[in-house]
């Protein structure tokens, strides 16, 4: 039943049912759950935590979330029925954020967490430099949102919050990007004394000014320091350097070998099966979805024979478990075809390493093979999911 169908059924209930309460807050919950589906059917990506109530001879809507077109039908539901209410909905962001709305990431991985606080699961990993949108506050976290649309809580250590002047001021100077697997920005442009903090594959700085030997480097929170210039890149000048293609995403992929296996990792501290798909590509100039199960529904569909035959190098595998009667078709693990003559695969399990489709290999997955959902091409593919970061800079 699409949306409008079921948006008039429950509407349909709450004409016959308004000296019922029990049946008007039942259909009012119906209608939620109906905007809900459609407009934030992705919790990673959207919040929409609204409850209907009935008290006091009154319905009461309440909860939060972040989008105000989801917001807006609900409320004009409401009205369209002339039913009074009370509206205790907040819309992030709110005054609790005030007008810093923005931040940037202040440390060399921030460790961003499915609730708001440090025993939580680790839902996803941020890079210093790395810019976010800030929806709300609880104690000492936020929840933020990165450019891949993921939101989670993020504590206030890790990110440097700003208006929009200011943000857009860090957004359009000029920066240089970390390409080495781990290091040091120093305090000094000797490179030999004190040492500011870690810096990370993909880590992002402002460019101050620069000698033959060192990048001097802005922080967000405005700490200055120096890089070693063999060991990272005027981010601008990169870019343009950086063509996708299948030989460069093998190659970053292979860069990677032996990065240990980090449950919500994507960094080179430790990164998951997706934040290793998605730091391949990161390095290759494209944001992509965080999670598997998001990245399988980007990109161009290919292998429907399920054979291996149509695949191309740097093309994504998909794994899990295929689709029945009563369950959904779920996506556990994802990996990079490496198209050559030994039908080898590189992922993240365990640590970054090469497998292999081939029963005759030596490097023969059998769980994998056995758990082949299929695959998807990004290369070449123009797709709303697939952030071209030539295109977000302008280059």
């Amino acid at each position: 039943m699409n949306f409008d169908k079921k948006l008039f059924y429950f509407i349909a209930i709450l004409f016959i049912s308004c000296n019922n309460n029990y049946l008007l807050v039942t259909g009012l919950q119906g209608v939620n759950e109906s905007i809900k589906e459609q407009y934030a059917p992705d919790k990673r990506v959207t919040v929409y935590d609204i409850e209907v109530d009935y008290d006091n001879d009154k319905v009461i809507v309440s909860g939060e979330t972040d989008s105000k077109i989801g917001y807006q039908k609900l409320l004009d539901s409401l009205k369209s029925l002339e039913i009074d209410f009370l509206n205790k909905i907040r819309v992030l962001p709110d005054t609790i954020i005030g007008n810093e709305m923005y931040a940037i990431g202040n440390n060399s991985v921030l460790n961003i967490r499915s609730e708001p606080k440090h025993s939580a699961e680790l839902g996803t990993q941020g890079l210093l430099g790395m810019s976010l949108k800030v929806l709300d506050k609880n104690e000492d976290f936020y929840r933020i949102q990165t450019p891949d649309g993921y939101i989670s809580w993020v504590d206030k250590g890790g990110i440097y919050r700003m208006n929009k002047g200011e943000f857009d001021n860090w957004s359009n100077s000029k920066k240089i990007i970390y390409t080495n697997s781990a290091g040091f920005v120093y305090d000094s442009i000797a490179t030999t004394d004190g040492i500011i903090s870690d810096i990370t594959l993909g880590g992002i700085l402002k460019y101050i000014s620069e000698n033959r030997n060192t990048y001097e480097v802005e922080y967000p929170d405005k700490r200055k320091g120096f890089v070693k210039k063999d060991e990272a890149k005027v981010l601008t000048e990169w870019l343009i350097n950086t063509t996708a293609s299948q030989e460069s995403i093998e190659k970053t992929a292979k860069s990677m070998l032996g990065f240990p296996y980090l449950w919500g990792g994507t960094s080179s501290k430790g990164m998951d099966c997706s934040g290793f798909t998605k730091m391949t590509y990161l390095l290759n100039g494209f944001v992509i979805p965080r999670d598997a199960s998001q990245q399988i529904n980007a990109g161009k569909i290919v292998d429907n024979d399920l054979d291996f035959s149509d695949l191309q190098k740097g093309d994504l595998l998909f794994f899990g478990t295929k689709a029945t009667e009563d369950k959904k078709q779920r996506v556990v693990h994802v990996g990079i075809w490496l198209g050559n003559n030994k039908m080898e695969f590189i992922h993240s399990s365990g640590n970054v390493h090469i497998s292999s489709m081939d029963e005759n290999n030596a490097l023969f997955d059998e769980k994998n093979k056995n758990r082949y959902l299929g695959s998807r091409r990004y290369l070449g593919v123009k797709d709303k999911n697939i952030i071209d970061l030539k295109d977000e800079l302008k280059l």
